[in-house]
């Protein structure tokens, strides 16, 4: 078992960030700052964690050997309920949603008029007929009530009080049966059920934003958060339960898209490999259909999602996009890149032009350090799990 610091005696503050009520402060967060946590980012207007007194390689190797419980609070669902619940839900996206039944998640993308990506988020159908949308950074409920005000669908949109936690690792499936007994052990991937906590019941599904098992806890509101995170981690004390937050060569690792950093409104599905999440045959109802099989119809005027291991020592971090060269030719960029130390390479996910997109391509990669290296093309996702399929929010 690798050995962590203790953490630091002073008590870090979130960047100064939870100054304003613009950003919202969760159920957890002062048990961050206690465990460690250091620097926080915002998403949907939420603290996310994002370093810790760790270092990076050693919260990696963490994840893949123990357990981690990471505020994902920023993940805020937008509730769909009523009449038109489900025409509305499928107008949003180009994968058909008639495959849901109670209990079940559903990766989808969500499109504007144009094809564009909007948001990503995980889809819960509820036994109740309401659905949940578990969205990354964008402000998916204004676009759910635009569309349902312009097309005059009875519906009720809302942003509900709920705050997930994601514990994740290896032995996730073991700390989570402690705290909620052995029905957790069923639970399939892409399931979600309602188990209880102190007399609450609360949603739990097993996904995660990782390529390790994993669940998601969906608190309804903030009362129970500190004790649900403080028993979680005396259970785990024996599993060395640690704070975490998502990890990004971990997430490289497994292929999995960050909206903003890897997609935005203006790249389509097809051009992220989501494909398989698009009706392209005119037998469902959604916003971009037309543009959608237009672009379909071209695929060599589209660049494509691809992976690329490259060389040198750990890359800086890449807050933007670093150009990636064939030839001397400018073939793409970087989109996210980590140094992977189970790799013990440098990795990154990249939108690569139509001419240079097959596994196994020499490129060069210019990095925001000044430093040419050499890599090389590769599938995604780059390094799958052995065993249990990778847990992919992709499913």
């Amino acid at each position: 078992m690798r050995q962590f610091p203790s953490p630091v005696s002073a008590r870090a503050t979130p960047d100064g960030l939870a100054s304003s009520r613009r950003i919202r402060r969760t159920p957890y967060t002062e048990r961050l700052i206690s465990a460690g946590a250091l620097r926080f980012t915002v998403v949907n207007h939420t603290l996310l964690a994002r370093e810790f007194v760790y270092t990076r390689e050693q919260m990696y190797w963490h994840l893949n050997t123990g357990v981690q419980l990471w505020d994902v609070s920023c993940q805020r669902q937008v509730e769909i309920d009523g009449p038109d619940a489900e025409t509305l839900v499928q107008f949003m996206t180009p994968r058909d949603i008639s495959v849901l039944g109670p209990g079940d998640c559903l990766y989808i993308p969500v499109i504007d008029e144009s094809g564009g990506m909007l948001n990503d988020p995980v889809l819960l159908k509820h036994p109740d007929g309401r659905f949940w949308l578990s969205g990354s950074d964008s402000d998916l409920v204004l676009y759910a009530k635009g569309i349902a005000a312009g097309a005059g669908m009875t519906a009720r949109i809302n942003e509900p009080d709920i705050w997930p936690l994601a514990v994740q690792g290896p032995r996730a499936e073991e700390l989570m049966a402690r705290i909620f007994g052995d029905g957790i052990v069923s639970l399939g991937f892409f399931r979600h059920r309602e188990f209880s906590f102190r007399g609450t019941g609360l949603t739990i599904s097993r996904s995660g934003f990782s390529r390790q098992d994993g669940f998601e806890i969906y608190l309804p509101g903030t009362e129970l958060g500190p004790e649900l995170w403080d028993s979680l981690m005396k259970a785990g004390n024996d599993l060395d339960a640690r704070a975490g937050c998502p990890n990004l060569a971990d997430r490289i690792e497994a292929g999995l898209l960050s909206y903003r950093n890897d997609m935005n409104h203006e790249n389509s599905p097809l051009e992220v490999g989501f494909e398989k999440c698009c009706v392209l045959d005119g037998s469902i109802r959604y916003a971009g259909r037309d543009a959608l099989r237009e672009l379909s119809a071209n695929p060599n005027t589209r660049r494509r999602i691809a992976g690329v291991v490259f060389d040198g020592p750990p890359c800086p971090a890449c807050s933007e996009g670093w150009n990636v060269y064939a030839n001397d030719r400018n073939v793409g960029e970087i989109t996210s890149g980590a140094w992977s130390p189970g790799l013990a390479k440098n990795i990154g996910i990249s939108l690569m032009d139509p001419a240079c997109r097959s596994p196994g391509q020499d490129v060069n990669v210019d990095c925001a350090d000044g430093m040419v290296r050499a890599g090389r093309t590769c599938a995604l996702p780059i390094r799958p799990r052995a065993g249990r399929p990778a847990l992919r929010r992709t499913a």
